[in-house]
């Protein structure tokens, strides 16, 4: 197909076909109930992702923190003195680093997490069962290789232009 009948078409097919866009209604769709059930916890998706985070892999910094759920340093920062503020996680130094402080669950932030999490998986289990055992797993293969390529295509449009 050459690139002006390409571009036809993508122009002539109506936007629902894009998948660009399907990804993304589904993923506002998420967010959208992820924080409609947050709210009533008082929690924020980032403040509920640091929650589970830190639930499955223990003590973290602030960056490793920022790393996994995808936000600057900076809001992580501003995230973590509002849970610490509230009771949900505490900060030590690090054994390591004088400078680096370690965010660690406290006994309440694992109740909170814990109640959400209740009311958050009602979502996932409806979704595991709307798919058969094999469209799961077809799905999630999809979404892992569609994942892959939005990845890869993001480094290559960040990439400097060559020549």
């Amino acid at each position: 197909m050459n690139l002006s009948i390409e571009w036809e078409y993508v122009v002539a097919a109506p936007i629902e076909n894009d998948l660009c866009t399907r990804i993304r209604r589904s993923e506002q769709a998420l967010m959208a109930h992820h924080e409609a059930v947050l709210r009533t916890y008082g929690l924020t998706m980032t403040q509920y992702t640091v929650l589970l985070t830190l639930s499955r892999e223990g003590g973290m910094s602030g960056a490793q923190l920022a790393r996994s759920c995808g936000v600057t340093q900076q809001s992580m920062s501003s995230v973590l003195t509002n849970m610490e503020t509230k009771g949900l996680i505490r900060r030590e130094t690090s054994p390591v680093h004088a400078k680096v402080q370690i965010a660690t669950l406290t006994d309440e932030g694992q109740v909170l997490r814990d109640r959400a999490y209740q009311e958050v998986v009602v979502l996932e289990r409806a979704l595991t069962d709307a798919f058969t055992p094999a469209e799961h797993a077809s799905l999630v293969a999809l979404l892992e290789r569609a994942t892959t390529v939005l990845i890869q295509q993001t480094r290559h449009a960040s990439a400097p232009p060559t020549g």
